[in-house]
């Protein structure tokens, strides 16, 4: 019996080990030592901003996009492909579009 608990506290005091363990840090990386002068005056493009669309506003879009691909007479691969974009599309254009937006 004593062997029972004294394997499993050996078991616990293993595992709680690595728990308490701390963890490297992190490798900072280096910086090439002469950056291009011509990548030093490009600025970086601005990303596109993907809105959070509500449940509402998703179902309508991809309806939508379903419409089209049923007008379109997609099938498989390509209804897939289509709608995908189709849905991106409409959520860029939903953010480009924002009824807070004046201008």
């Amino acid at each position: 019996m004593k062997s029972v608990i004294s394997a499993t506290i050996l078991c616990f005091v293993m595992g709680s080990g690595a728990a308490f363990a701390q963890a490297p840090a992190p490798v900072a990386a280096t910086a090439p030592l002469a950056a291009p002068a011509e990548a030093a005056e490009a600025p970086a493009p601005a990303k596109a901003v993907k809105p959070k669309l509500s449940p509402d506003e998703r179902k309508k879009v991809s309806q939508a996009c379903s419409a089209q691909a049923n007008d379109k007479n997609l099938h498989g691969k390509d209804r897939r492909t289509f709608r995908a974009g189709c849905i991106k599309r409409a959520g860029l254009a939903a953010a480009r579009l924002d009824p807070g937006d004046n201008g």
